[in-house]
């Protein structure tokens, strides 16, 4: 008599699934931990980056009226940590020391120089002029000479950096580095220097075009 065959079921017991779900979730953890660890690791599971930017069209010019007098060169070393509360840092934290290199002009703004504001004598050999007082543009942070001197992450914070990409992870400290180099332009004296500047420059045209006397004066 033949002996009929049984199947086997090859329906997985509940246990095992989460056995294997857990140890999935391992792999992943132990995986991102390593790569994050490594240097250089995490370049090997890389994207590939393809920019598909359209053509920059340009859509207004402006008339520029201010001379730009004197530029200051500033350098900052930014130190930033960030803790987080009842965790220690090696598991949530970060600290970033980050060297700031960047520019700052200063100017005089021509273009709100009146008519009331130029006097000529007659014989058109004196001129005076009052213009308003040089001012500071913004702060321009130069990313050539610029760049992170070190990172130190906890294991969250890595693990954070691996899972999503962040191209702004240094813009806290950018930022602040511009802060910086914004508050050390306005006690480094460039706005004199630019007026100085501004002085000798109208001083010399004037004289080229038969001037002899010239005053420059800046108002309040």
């Amino acid at each position: 008599m033949t002996t009929p065959i049984r199947r086997v079921s090859r329906r997985m017991p509940g246990w095992v699934k989460a056995v294997c779900a857990v140890v999935l979730v391992l792999a992943v953890f132990f995986i991102g931990v390593t790569l994050s660890v490594i240097p250089g690791l995490k370049d090997l599971f890389g994207t590939e980056t393809t920019d598909r930017s359209g053509p920059t069209l340009l859509q207004s010019i402006q008339d520029m009226s201010r001379y730009d007098a004197a530029s200051g060169n500033f350098q900052v070393v930014v130190d930033l940590e960030k803790d987080t509360k009842y965790l220690p840092d090696a598991i949530r934290g970060s600290r970033v020391l980050y060297v700031g290199a960047g520019t700052v002009e200063a100017y005089v703004d021509l273009g709100k120089v009146g008519k009331d504001d130029v006097t000529v004598n007659k014989d058109r050999t004196s001129a005076t002029l009052n213009l308003p007082h040089a001012a500071l543009g913004k702060p321009a942070l130069n990313p050539d000479r610029s760049y992170a001197v070190s990172k130190q992450r906890g294991l969250l914070d890595r693990l954070g950096d691996f899972f999503s990409d962040n191209p702004n992870s240094e813009q806290a400290v950018q930022k602040l580095a511009v802060k910086h180099i914004g508050d050390a332009a306005k006690d480094s004296g460039l706005t004199k220097r630019a007026e100085t500047n501004t002085t000798d420059m109208l001083e010399g045209l004037l004289h080229s075009l038969g001037f002899k006397v010239v005053h420059v004066t800046f108002a309040s």
